[in-house]
């Protein structure tokens, strides 16, 4: 049996300084230094505009059109990203499915918990229906409903790469004759090129990480774990206005390893120092690379390597250009790399990974700089340059900044380090 509810809806560059004698920064007491870096930070999100319900109903045509062209009827997205990103709804996951439902022509549904009702009700801004199932009852068979509600009956059902296995499950055994298929055709051309207020917020997002960051490297001393270091990044994210995501640093030979070491890491002076920060204003992402020498003057092998480094992302953004495939980035990166003697390919010492990946409202999204992509670039990508130099015994290097693509070129949303004593410019 059809039971549905109804909702109305009326139309409607800050950087740190020089980080020389960083040694000097060693108080007696932790908590009071994460203190003294952290105090008197306000918001810089003041200025920020959000994501309106007029860009997200753009949004959704874009799909509907998208959808048509593919020949697909409908497309089911899951609690996540995606969902976020048309519907503007915000929702945890959990063993009970709610559903957004984009058919190729008319409103978005949505399928939820009845007790979840009218919580859902207080968030919904586009589409109006809303199914509703009780715990003995099937949500799948609701989904159905759903789709039949908007003359969906059958041919091809798009699933959003985020739908969890068993929620798909359901759906098949209720209405065996859909022909379930990616919705990747979909998705994936909408999310990948930013509009201008995206790219506002990925700009206003970077130049918090940036901030806090700065901050973070303030706050380095003798002593200190990798844990204290995220801790202060993780508040200053916080105070200036984010939503925190990550704030990852490893010490010395743990920093060969791109994502770091189990082992208890304490810095002292002449470590080299990785971290890679990011945080989300109104849902969208940034993430910054840095690596310093802590508390001493760099040795000749670490300059070497660092200056390596600066050249071989410089050769990545070179490559950058409208027409360009990702792949050429990866390779004009790591040829730096190899001509240099480390490598070749994945080998170590060397670049283990990818050069960059797609950015937005996930850290990491569709446009990878990887060797083989023929995805050519094109406006309104967003992805990272960061080719990773990894020396297992010794030390790691990664500069990471993320870049758009504009109508004549890329564009960095974080200006790259200058020295390795200025982090920031």
């Amino acid at each position: 049996m059809k039971r549905r509810t109804f909702v109305n809806v009326s139309a409607t560059a800050i950087g740190a300084g020089t980080i020389a004698g960083l040694s000097s920064c060693t108080p007696s007491n932790e908590n009071s230094n994460d203190q003294s870096v952290l105090a008197n930070l306000e918001s810089m999100t003041q200025d920020i505009s959000p994501i309106g319900v007029n860009e997200r109903k753009e949004r959704i045509a874009k799909a509907q059109r998208l959808l048509n062209q593919e020949n697909i009827q409908a497309l089911i997205l899951d609690a996540g990203t995606s969902m976020k990103y048309f519907t503007g709804i915000s929702w945890g996951t959990s063993e009970r499915p709610m559903v957004a439902i984009i058919p190729a022509n008319g409103e978005v549904s949505y399928v939820c918990p009845g007790f979840e009702e009218s919580r859902l009700k207080e968030l919904i801004k586009l589409g109006k229906e809303v199914f509703v199932w009780e715990e003995d009852e099937s949500p799948y068979k609701q989904i159905v409903n759903a789709l039949e509600d908007s003359n969906v009956t059958s041919g091809k059902i798009g699933i959003e790469e985020q739908l969890r296995f068993f929620i798909l499950n359901g759906i098949k055994k209720e209405a065996p004759h859909f022909d379930f298929v990616s919705g990747d055709p979909v998705t994936i051309p909408c999310r990948l090129f930013k509009s201008d207020s995206e790219l506002a917020l990925m700009r206003k997002a970077n130049d918090i990480t940036r901030k806090a960051m700065s901050i973070g490297i303030e706050s380095l001393r003798e002593g200190m774990t990798p844990g204290g270091f995220s801790k202060v990044v993780a508040e200053a994210h916080n105070q200036l206005g984010a939503q925190h995501t990550f704030a990852g640093v490893n010490f010395g030979e743990a920093s060969a390893f791109p994502h770091g070491s189990s082992k208890p890491q304490y810095l002292k002076k002449g470590d080299i120092v990785l971290m890679d920060c990011g945080c989300r204003v109104d849902g969208y992402c940034s993430d910054i690379s840095r690596t310093i020498v802590f508390g001493a003057s760099p040795t000749k092998r670490q300059q070497e390597i660092w200056d390596l480094e600066k050249k071989a992302q410089m050769a990545g953004f070179a490559a950058i250009k409208i027409g360009a495939t990702c792949g050429s980035v990866d390779d004009a990166a790591r040829k730096v790399l190899t001509d240099a003697g480390l490598g070749p390919d994945y080998k170590l010492p060397g670049l283990p990974h990818r050069t960059g990946h797609g950015i937005g409202m996930d850290v990491h999204e569709w446009g990878n700089i990887v060797r083989g992509n023929q995805r050519k670039l094109e406006a309104g990508m967003c992805f990272s340059v960061e080719p990773n130099i990894s020396i297992v015994g010794e030390f790691g290097i990664r500069h990471e900044d993320c870049v758009y693509m504009t109508e004549s070129g890329p564009e960095w949303f974080s200006e790259p380090c200058q020295s390795i004593d200025k982090p920031f410019g």
